[in-house]
Order: C-alpha cells, then structure tokens, then sequence
C-alpha cells in the first residue's frame, strides 16, 4: 500500500513537470560566437543562452557589450585581425572544451563598381572576413577538438557563390566570402577523419547595421533557421553551403 502511495506520488510529478524521474539532466554545450556584441552574432547569443547552452561571446570592447553581457554569455575581448588579442581569448579558455564555433565576426564593403575599389578598405575586409575565421578556427582547434560536437560554422553570404553571381560588383565582400566558402571546404575534408562537421551557411539578407533597415529579414528569424540546422547537423552537412531555411547553396 506504501509502495503504491509513493508511485503514485512520482507519476504525479512527473505528469506535473513534464520530466522524467531520476533523467539525467541534459549536457551543456558550449558554443563561441564572434562578433557576438551586437547584429546576427548577438541574436546567436540570445538564442542559444535561451535553449540552455553555455555561451561564450566575443566583442572587441566589452565595456560595450552591455546587451551581450545580458544575455547571460561570458564575454571575452577579441579582434580578430589581432594575433595577440586571439592569442589572449585562448589563454583566457585555458583549454576550456568548445562544441560549437560560430565565426560570425565580419564587416561589408562600400562601392559596388570596380571603378570605386578602395583597395586599403579591401585589405581591411579580407583581414576580417576570411583570415579572421581562419585566425581563430586555428588557435581554437585544441578546444573544438575536446569539444564532443565539433562543430565549426563560417558565417559566409549568398554574395560569396560563384555559381550565383550574376551582377558582378561589391568586389571585396564577395571575394572575402568565396575565399571563407574555400576554407571552409578544406576544412571539412582535412578534420572529417577526426568527426568535425565544418560548414558555412548564409543568414540571408537581414535588417541589421550591415544589412539595413530595408532587408526582409528579422535577425530573429534568420537565426532560428541557422539554430536549427546547427543543432541538427551531421557527417553529411560537413563542406556544405547552407541557407538559414537549411536549403543548400551552390559554391
């Protein structure tokens, strides 16, 4: 009769909860986004604080992440074109596991004709959009590689398929973002032997400071469709070019 008083007593529980008794809770991942301070980086931040993941997100002043640092994120210093400010977010982890790596730091490109091309201010867009991921991805691969999802996402552009370029222009953007689609695929097939899924995916045209207050899409919706691939992501999105919707990009 005492045994039947106490089941009943955990059924109730458990129909009250909706958990099931004595689960194990469920493991945390961490995941680093860059540029996480304001724009697509910061709704990354948000979303995945939100379903419960360890967050870790990267602004190049943290005095100024004050949104970032809301969020409940860990906010670290990091510029990315800075060898020694990458060198420091490393010894600030101190070997801490990483499962999942959002490269999301970037900056666009103003003149859309040749004629305009400031080739200083390209520079400047290569250093950040294509060597910066490359910068990090390689100091944070000890971590990435503790990590159990080890996962590594290049925030790219539908601007960076050559297949879809069909009215030219915005020269240093585009190319800074084939160049990332290009790492991304060596990428994928030199760490697949060791259970990495590397990847990059488009956020479509958002209204962020980048994409302006015209873009037809919010950040919260572009983000949830790339939450969502990267939460289900597989062996076989490995080297691929994804939408926010999760359809595929041609290169």
């Amino acid at each position: 009769m005492l045994f039947s008083s106490v089941l009943l007593v955990l059924v109730a529980v458990v129909l009250a909860t909706g958990t099931s008794v004595g689960a194990p809770p469920a493991e945390r991942h961490t995941v680093l986004v860059t540029g996480a301070n304001r724009g697509l980086g910061l709704e990354f931040a948000k979303q995945f604080a939100a379903a419960g993941y360890e967050v870790i997100g990267t602004a190049r002043r943290p005095v100024d992440a004050e949104a970032l640092k809301a969020t409940g994120a860990r906010v670290v210093a990091l510029d990315v074109t800075d060898a020694e400010s990458v060198k420091s977010l490393v010894a600030t982890l101190d070997g801490a596991p990483i499962d999942v790596l959002i490269n999301n730091a970037g900056i666009g490109s103003r003149g859309g004709r040749l004629a305009d091309l400031d080739l200083d201010a390209a520079r400047r867009v290569l250093e950040v959009n294509t060597l910066g991921p490359m910068r990090v991805t390689q100091a944070l691969l000890p971590n990435l590689r503790r990590g159990e999802r080890k996962i590594v996402v290049n925030i790219s552009s539908g601007l960076g398929s050559v297949a879809l370029n069909e009215g030219g222009g915005y020269y240093a953007y585009r190319e800074s973002k084939t160049a990332l689609n290009q790492f991304t695929r060596s990428l994928a097939a030199e760490l697949r032997p060791e259970g990495f899924i590397c990847f990059a995916m488009s956020p479509g045209w958002v209204r962020t400071d980048m994409g302006g207050a015209s873009a037809p899409l919010a950040p919260e919706e572009s983000i949830a469709g790339m939450r969502q691939v990267i939460e289900q992501a597989s062996a076989e999105t490995s080297g691929q070019f994804i939408r926010y919707d999760g359809s595929t990009i041609p290169w």
